[in-house]
């Protein structure tokens, strides 16, 4: 897990609706909107770091802070390429769970200061246990068609960090965005872990009965 990298104290915020991102989960983004190319901007000219911020489902558009939830995770810009129109695609990969604990700026885009979060990560036999239970549902899954790349799905085969498996799965499968930040907001992970396992049954319908 990339918990060595260091965090800035203060990150630029892009907050969308329907969209978040989690640890060590890849997101690929169109940046075109003019604030938001002024954010990727100093994004890749200080630390190449940004967060995502889901925008509460009953705001649907965000005006200030108050409209998008404040744990979020900081993502690193893996990838960029410019367009001639002067839009941007990149690829972001998810860090570390953080928690904005004050708004420094509100415009163009916001920007926040950051409080890095810590799973509590206490291993059990229980642990185990669900762990394996979500591998189970990722194999059914699998069975009916909803696979990820080969590269991945060897990497989850072999993974035995139950937190990071967590967070991939819950990434790829759970497609309710108010289930997927009340995933990024459990900090213990045996919650997080039945939370999914729930989240999985509730979605995955017969392949994941």
């Amino acid at each position: 897990m990339p918990h060595h990298v260091t965090l800035p104290a203060v990150v630029p915020v892009m907050p969308l609706p329907g969209v978040l991102l989690f640890p060590n989960a890849l997101l690929p983004l169109h940046i075109f909107e003019p604030r938001f190319r002024a954010m990727l901007d100093q994004a890749l000219s200080a630390d190449r770091m940004l967060c995502i911020a889901l925008v509460r489902p009953e705001r649907h558009h965000w005006r200030t802070s108050a409209d998008f939830f404040p744990i979020s995770t900081v993502g690193l810009i893996r990838a960029c390429v410019g367009r001639n129109d002067g839009t941007s695609d990149l690829i972001l990969q998810g860090l570390r769970r953080v928690k904005f604990t004050s708004v420094v700026q509100e415009s163009p885009f916001p920007v926040a200061r950051i409080k890095p979060l810590k799973t509590h990560t206490k291993l059990t036999v229980e642990t185990d246990a669900l762990a394996a239970k979500v591998m189970e549902f990722y194999q059914r899954l699998k069975q009916s068609g909803r696979e990820l790349p080969d590269r991945v799905d060897q990497y989850l085969n072999e993974m035995h960090d139950p937190e990071m498996l967590a967070d991939l799965i819950a990434s790829t499968f759970i497609s309710d965005a108010e289930r997927r930040q009340q995933l990024l907001e459990e900090l213990n992970l045996n919650a997080r872990l039945r939370l999914l396992i729930q989240y999985l049954r509730e979605e995955g319908g017969s392949a994941a009965a």
